[in-house]
């Protein structure tokens, strides 16, 4: 696939899924960015700002199957990954497949489940694949885990460790929209939902061409150094007391090549890393005590962070 037909691609995903969301076009194309990089999403944010309808409306763009799985105290490893039933006829185990044998499965509310459950996702997000009963099977693709949470009401919810943390290409938050992009919204759906008139406008193998295109996508060597001084400024910061790990450098990497897709270049820019550090590498650090009592939050760290590391400086022939 060239550059010029992958950012027409892009364009018409973005537009079709702005036909739902409305006024948060920086939300869906960074959601877009996670999921041609081959990672996840975790959104968090308030109930009704959109969450459910944003992994819907990409399902259905990119004519994937979709799965909801509402997380709950009392879900179970098999109810998302499977179980093998006996069969009276054949008198032999059958596997049926759960619901994380998706194109785009929403973790909805994922904290409301225990660790145990949580962990369930562990393999399915990094390897792409789900072991029961000593057998793997193999994940559709592409595969994207759209997980939300609610972060105003903890009550009855299990955090999620930093290991599952980690498995997130980035964290985002919907937001309110403005009075005028709610007023629209507001006008759009009086007479019926816009999620029921959305097209596809891509195909699930479109999907796997750009994910293979932004591997094509130079990186020069100064860029590289530069992810790797911003993620090792996270590691030596004072506010941290856990900097962010490898994984988050490679996700930095991959995702500025799918940003950079996106924005139909063919090279990655000091500025997509600038753009997308927040989202991808604040979930990943833990703040200091004193810190918290100071009242930090760890996207200010990461915004600090981004003015005390020097920006390379590329020349016209290393771009």
């Amino acid at each position: 696939m060239q550059p010029s037909e992958a950012r027409s691609k892009i364009d018409a995903l973005v537009a079709e899924i702005e036909t739902v969301i409305v006024g948060k076009r920086e939300v869906v194309e960074l959601a877009l960015v996670a999921l041609l990089s081959s990672g996840h999403l975790l959104i968090e944010d308030v109930p009704g700002t959109g969450k459910t309808m944003l992994a819907r409306s990409l399902a259905r763009c990119i004519d994937g199957s979709f799965r909801r799985i509402q997380f709950t105290p009392d879900l179970l490893p098999a109810d998302i990954t499977g179980t093998s039933i006996f069969n009276q006829k054949t008198t032999e185990f059958e596997f049926r497949a759960g619901p994380v044998f998706a194109n785009i499965v929403l973790a909805d509310e994922i904290n409301r489940a225990t660790p145990k459950t949580q962990s369930s996702l562990l393999e399915a997000m990094e390897e792409f694949q789900v072991s029961v009963d000593g057998t793997t099977r193999p994940l559709p693709r592409p595969f994207f885990v759209i997980a939300t949470q609610n972060n105003v009401e903890y009550q009855g919810t299990f955090p999620l460790p930093e290991a599952q943390l980690d498995r997130f290409v980035m964290r985002l938050a919907m937001g309110y929209p403005s009075a005028r992009d709610e007023v629209a919204i507001l006008s759009r759906q009086s007479h019926g939902h816009p999620i029921d008139s959305v097209r596809a406008v891509i195909h699930p193998d479109d999907v796997e061409q750009l994910r293979d295109l932004i591997h094509e996508v130079r990186v020069t060597d100064p860029t590289r150094e530069y992810i790797v001084d911003l993620v090792n400024a996270t590691r030596d910061s004072p506010e941290l007391a856990l900097g962010a790990s490898p994984r988050a450098s490679l996700d930095l990497l991959h995702s500025s090549q799918a940003q950079a897709v996106l924005r139909g270049r063919t090279h990655v820019l000091p500025d997509d890393i600038k753009e997308l550090a927040e989202p991808v590498l604040a979930h990943r650090v833990i703040l200091h005590p004193e810190a918290r009592l100071r009242r930090l939050d760890a996207g200010q760290v990461i915004r600090d962070l981004l003015h005390q590391v020097p920006i390379p400086i590329l020349s016209s022939s290393s771009a």
